[in-house]
């Protein structure tokens, strides 16, 4: 790994200010402290002490739409710099991890050898071609996945679930439909693996009140396990994301088109 020399005291520049973005979007927000383990990796990589890297996630913070509704303020000191990105990124989320890729190839760093929560998304094949096809999909998987599973606090938005290896970042409108939206956060749900597949598969869906409607079959089931696992979440509120509350219109769209009522 490459590690910039100490800069400590010194301004941040625009592309440390992008990556610090890039790893807001993927850590929650509560666990944006300097002991944090990713918070210690994004300061060796930037050369920057650890304390000073939880302040500038902090920052990106006081920007943020959901924590704001929330009552959370992030930290108010922010910098002209750090306003602008987000202003430039927000709802640009593929743009942001495109350009992230090119920082920390700029550092010397493949950031798709490394995972956050140390889950692999993807096998890749062994064609070249496929190789390089899949690595590009992998990244902004990866992003996804890391953020919306973030932005619950690893807990799936139903059943609250809440060991990752047992949850998916649920796209709302799949990749096939729109891959304009295959990074974007707000067009995400974190299910366990058995809420995705309902999701999947139109036997579960959430309305633009994020309230959770059940398909007649699903209903109709007389058995024990789909009625206490499926059945009994109908009409119940989604546990609410700290972070990229899923766009009502993505909701909308999918229980028009894949919920079966």
């Amino acid at each position: 790994m490459k590690v910039s020399n100490a800069k400590y005291g010194i301004e941040w520049d625009r592309e440390e200010l992008i990556l610090a973005l890039y790893y807001y979007c993927q850590i929650p927000f509560a666990k944006t402290k300097a002991n944090n383990p990713q918070v210690i990796k994004l300061a060796q990589i930037l050369g920057r002490s650890p304390s000073s890297v939880a302040r500038k996630l902090g920052n990106f913070g006081a920007f943020d739409p959901v924590l704001a509704k929330k009552g959370i303020t992030g930290l108010t000191h922010y910098s002209k710099s750090d306003k602008a990105v987000w202003t430039e990124y927000a709802g640009h989320w593929g743009a942001l991890v495109k350009e992230s890729q090119k920082v920390l190839a700029n550092l010397g760093i493949d950031e798709r050898k490394a995972t956050i929560d140390g889950l692999e998304i993807l096998r890749i094949p062994k064609g070249a071609t496929e190789r390089q096809i899949v690595g590009v999909q992998r990244v902004y998987q990866n992003f996804f996945r890391r953020s919306v599973l973030a932005s619950y606090d690893y807990n799936c938005c139903v059943c609250s679930a809440d060991i990752p290896v047992l949850l998916n970042a649920s796209h709302i409108i799949p990749w096939s439909v729109d891959k304009e939206q295959r990074a974007n956060p707000e067009n995400g749900l974190c299910l366990c693996v058995l809420h995705d597949r309902a999701f999947d598969r139109g036997i579960l869906a959430v309305d633009n009140k994020m309230i959770i409607s059940i398909s007649r079959e699903a209903r109709k089931s007389r058995n024990e396990f789909i009625q206490k696992t499926i059945v009994d979440y109908a009409e119940k509120p989604i546990r609410a994301p700290r972070r990229f509350s899923p766009r009502p219109e993505f909701l909308t769209w999918h229980y028009q088109n894949i919920f079966i009522p």
